[in-house]
C-alpha cells in the first residue's frame, strides 16, 4: 500500500514538472496573449497580446523584442529592467493566457485555425476539427512546421506532437 502512494505521488510530481518543463521551453511569438504581474505594483502590470513584430511597449522600459523568447527569460529582463531605477526588489511573474493557434486543413471535417493547447497532438487536432472524412488517410499526414528560422514539411504519425504555428495536412486515401 505505501508503495503503491509513494509511486503515485512520484508520478504526480512527475507530470506536472512536465507540464512546467513543457511551458519553460514554449518561445512566445507573434499572436501569443502574454500576462505580465508585478506584485504590489498594479501599474507595471499588463496582459498584451504580441503583434507581427514580436515586440511589446513596456511602461519605463519602452520597446522590448520578445519573440524568441521563453517566459523565464522574460521575466528576467523585465526584472533587471525594473530593479535599482524603478524598484528595489521586483517581483514578476509572466504567463501565456492564450497561444497563437495551429491549423488543420485537408481530409477532415471542420478544417481551420483552432488554439493551441500544451500536449497536443494530430490524434487531438483531428478530433478537435470534427474527426476524419471517410476519404482521409491515416498514413498520409504532413506538418508544416518552422525549425531554426527555416520552413520544413515533416511526414508524422497521429502520435506527434502538435506546435502553435504548425500547418497539418490530412491526405486523402486512393482506396
Amino acid at each position: 500500500m505505501m508503495k503503491h502512494l509513494i509511486l503515485a505521488m512520484l508520478l504526480s510530481v512527475a507530470s506536472l514538472h512536465s507540464i512546467a518543463s513543457t511551458d519553460d521551453e514554449y518561445l512566445l511569438g507573434s499572436g501569443d496573449v502574454i500576462s505580465i504581474h508585478v506584485y504590489g505594483e498594479d501599474d507595471l502590470s499588463l496582459e498584451t497580446r504580441l503583434g507581427e513584430g514580436g515586440e511589446i511597449t513596456y511602461p519605463y522600459l519602452g520597446q522590448i523584442m520578445v519573440k524568441g523568447m521563453n517566459v523565464a527569460q522574460l521575466e528576467m529582463i523585465l526584472t533587471s529592467g525594473l530593479k535599482g531605477d524603478y524598484l528595489i526588489n521586483p517581483s514578476v511573474h509572466v504567463s501565456v493566457l492564450e497561444y497563437r493557434p495551429f491549423f488543420i486543413y485537408g481530409e477532415v471535417k471542420h478544417p481551420g485555425g483552432y488554439p493551441y493547447q500544451t500536449g497536443l497532438t494530430i490524434e487531438r487536432a483531428v478530433a478537435l476539427a470534427g474527426g476524419l472524412t471517410e476519404r482521409a488517410s491515416e498514413s498520409s499526414i504532413t506538418v508544416n512546421r518552422t525549425l531554426n528560422q527555416k520552413k520544413t514539411t515533416v511526414k508524422v504519425a497521429m502520435e506527434t506532437m502538435v506546435f502553435p504555428d504548425d500547418s497539418i495536412l490530412i491526405k486523402d486515401s486512393f482506396f
